[in-house]
């Protein structure tokens, strides 16, 4: 009985003046009070505490915790607050939900900003042997990045035997020596990555070098190999070859070749040394499927496929027709010469390039990294270019390169007005448009059509809707080379675009520390160079870079409506607005002779004076015009930006003079976009 009485002692509770002790020790100047007896409450016992005659403390034993919770004046606001978490966890999910079924889909990185086209051999040598090269351009990419730049664009550096500017491959899975190794490769793309960038590399399907692996086991007709690429039999007379046909190869004469080895003739679209592949061998489609996992798994972050109409070639090798039915069929050497209905754009072609699509997208499903596809099909009609789209329900290209512009000899309102509706126009709905105005084998943009259009075209490709695409050297104007004799074996006028770039006076340009380079620098060097530019704060690389920021600032510019004002022999206005953006800008271009604008017939209510966001001529940026009589002088621009809620699509009168890709509406109150407009 001694035991339990001290149990219980242990756990009773002094009530000592009607203060809680709440766990600290009692400061021992505090005369301790005698309490009654009565005053003594047993916890163990059968009694009810009494909670009405003592408060809460610290460490109660749950026995007494239990009976104060049960209370109203607690229980209550418990119940309260859980019920309004659970409320806001339903109010948070519900508005997530909502905010995702009404948002647009998010630009991916290809849409978001420039490309930037690179052509290696001629961007930047690191090793003195005249040849530009992959570190070379793992050196520039802080150049790069000041450009605001998202995705670097290189072209063809695989192994090669150099015909046709390396596009006769000889192994996909090799980096040529000239520019590296594949550490170096790696160590790029690391580089390019770590500073936000993404990389898309060339690839060519359609055919090899001849000094491929494949060939030479086809050419002895070995295994699987023996049907890798397109053999026909062929009449040998007097050391002469009678071909099958009268097909014709793009750079001339036929495109069947007496191979000796096999004693048949073998098919190529372009150079004797590219033989085509036979597209139709399921066992080739995967070899390719394969070339493209592995660099997929090297990280990189998309292709452009060159030269994909010509995959695939008519099985009845009939002849094709002649564009002038009374010339003479042994005349008949140049590839304009003949309609290639059968050697182009055959039926199964789009087929093979969505299965690379979707060899694509078994790489796309980790989050942020979507593989980009494009495809070069130059010299299509406007129908056919717009089916590398896909269909709506099956994915192709993401888009089809749009090299229209540099189709241009001439440039006014009208011809860029005609380009521009005719892509958007043609485009299957969603889609994302892209402009370029030059590449490896067209006349550089200065020297096909003047530098007084450099900037110009800069402004034009910056705020049309979709992604610009830029060539290395069109962000400081430079031009084609002008010379003659030139060291390498292909056709000089493919090759006058290519020159090395110039990044500042010195010798070579900056391009390259060795005795020699693989072509000449331009003439212009001393002047037009990337050093020179960045110190002249009114030179085409300064408004280069103003135009991709702004490009990558504005929603007007990377989400908005295109409405079309006015064309003609001179000017060329449209806007860009969105709605939910109380701003429009106005962009007016002249490339015409100078002339007086009058903005106020074309868009009613217009302020008398707007004020110039940017401008060709950067020394007028920020200052106002008169919108009834704008005057430009020949290849300037400006963006003009005006404050107004009265946008242009919604008019009746515009309804068929505007544009847009994906579709968006901004709310400034939540700072989001929402696709229910």
């Amino acid at each position: 009985m001694a035991e339990e009485a001290n149990k219980r002692d242990s756990i009773r509770m002094n009530v000592k003046g009607c203060q809680t002790n709440n766990g600290f020790v009692q400061n021992e100047d505090i005369p301790e009070q005698d309490l009654d007896p009565g005053s003594t409450v047993n916890i163990l016992g059968s009694e009810e505490l009494d909670t009405k005659k003592i408060q809460p403390y610290a460490g109660m034993p749950k026995e007494v915790l239990f009976q104060f919770s049960g209370q109203a004046r607690y229980r209550v606001p418990r119940e309260i607050l859980f019920w309004l978490v659970v409320a806001s966890v339903f109010v948070l999910v519900g508005a997530t939900i909502a905010i995702i079924a009404i948002s647009p889909k998010c630009l991916d990185w290809w849409q978001a900003g420039p490309i930037y086209q690179i052509y290696p051999r001629s961007f930047k040598d690191s090793d003195q042997d005249g040849n530009g090269d992959l570190k070379g351009i793992q050196n520039k990419l802080d150049y790069i990045t000041a450009l605001n730049i998202k995705t670097i664009w290189i072209t063809s550096f695989y192994k090669s035997a150099l015909k046709d500017f390396r596009y006769g491959v000889e192994d996909f899975r090799e980096i040529d020596p000239m520019f590296g190794t594949m550490e170096d490769f790696e160590n790029l793309l690391a580089a390019i990555h770590d500073k936000g960038l993404k990389l898309i590399m060339d690839f060519i399907p359609n055919h090899t070098s001849d000094r491929h692996t494949w060939f030479q086991l086809s050419r002895t007709r070995t295994g699987k190999y023996t049907d890798y690429y397109i053999w026909h039999d062929c009449v040998r007379e007097n050391g002469e070859t009678i071909p099958p046909n009268n097909w014709l190869s793009v750079y001339g004469n036929s495109s069947w070749h007496f191979d000796e080895v096999r004693n048949q003739c073998y098919f190529h679209q372009f150079l004797k040394e590219q033989p085509d592949l036979n597209l139709r061998n399921l066992d080739v489609q995967e070899e390719i499927k394969e070339i493209i996992q592995f660099w997929l798994t090297k990280g990189v972050d998309g292709f452009s496929f060159n030269a994909v109409q010509f995959l695939l070639e008519a099985e009845h090798l009939r002849d094709e027709t002649q564009v002038n039915t009374s010339q003479i069929p042994a005349a008949v050497t140049h590839y304009s010469e003949l309609y290639h209905d059968f050697t182009t754009t055959q039926e199964g072609m789009h087929d093979i390039v969505r299965s690379f699509r979707q060899t694509m997208d078994q790489h796309s499903r980790e989050p942020g990294r979507y593989r980009f596809l494009g495809t070069e099909a130059f010299e299509e009609s406007i129908d056919r270019t717009m089916k590398y789209y896909g269909l709506s329900f099956v994915q192709e290209a993401d888009f089809p390169f749009n090299n229209y512009f540099t189709t241009q000899d001439t440039l006014s309102g009208n011809t860029v007005y005609e380009v521009i509706t005719t892509w958007m126009e043609n485009m299957p709905e969603g889609k994302w448009p892209n402009w370029m105005i030059g590449g490896p084998d067209i006349t550089r943009l200065t020297s096909r059509l003047g530098n007084q259009y450099v900037n110009i075209m800069n402004m034009l490709l910056f705020t049309l809707p979709g992604t610009p695409i830029t060539y290395y050297g069109e962000e400081i104007g430079m031009g084609n080379i002008l010379a003659t004799d030139l060291s390498e074996s292909y056709d000089t006028n493919t090759l006058l675009s290519k020159s090395p770039m110039q990044w500042d006076n010195s010798s070579n340009a900056g391009f390259s520390e060795g005795n020699h380079t693989w072509l000449p620098t331009g003439q212009d060097y001393h002047t037009v160079n990337v050093a020179a530019q960045e110190t002249q704060p009114r030179s085409t690389l300064k408004l280069y870079q103003d135009l991709s920021l702004l490009h990558a600032n504005e929603l007007l510019l990377s989400r908005g409506w295109f409405c079309h004002l006015r064309n003609d022999s001179r000017v060329f206005a449209y806007t860009r607005e969105l709605d939910g953006i109380d701003r429009v800008f106005i962009v007016v271009l002249n490339f015409g002779e100078s002339t007086l604008l009058n903005l106020q017939e074309m868009i009613s209510g217009l302020p008398a004076r707007l004020r110039i966001r940017l401008s060709t001529d950067s020394a007028s940026n920020g200052s106002e015009v008169d919108t009834s009589g704008i005057y430009l002088e020949k290849g300037r621009g400006v963006i003009l930006e005006h404050k107004t809620k009265n946008l242009l699509h919604r008019q009746s009168a515009f309804r068929d003079r505007c544009f847009i890709s994906n579709r968006a509406c901004y709310s400034s109150v939540f700072n989001i976009l929402y696709s229910s407009c």
